[in-house]
């Protein structure tokens, strides 16, 4: 495994923490969740923009996007 996917796991790692954390649902549904909607991809495509930020911002990337698909 390479430094940059062990790098987007980390930010998948902590915004699915964070997600379950925040909505009070346990990891493995978090998790679930973000499968579904893709949020995980997502997180890997915007590896570039994200890993300079801190590392709530991939948290708060996730969010906002499951706000707009889950409406």
């Amino acid at each position: 495994m390479t430094k940059r996917q062990k790098d987007e796991n980390l930010l998948v790692v902590v915004a699915v923490e964070q997600y379950a954390g925040k909505y009070g649902i346990p990891t493995a549904k978090a998790f679930a969740l973000f499968r579904e909607n893709g949020i995980n991809t997502l997180i890997r495509q915007h590896y570039n923009a994200l890993h300079t930020q801190p590392l709530d911002e991939s948290f708060y990337f996730a969010d906002d996007v499951l706000k707009r698909r889950l409406r």
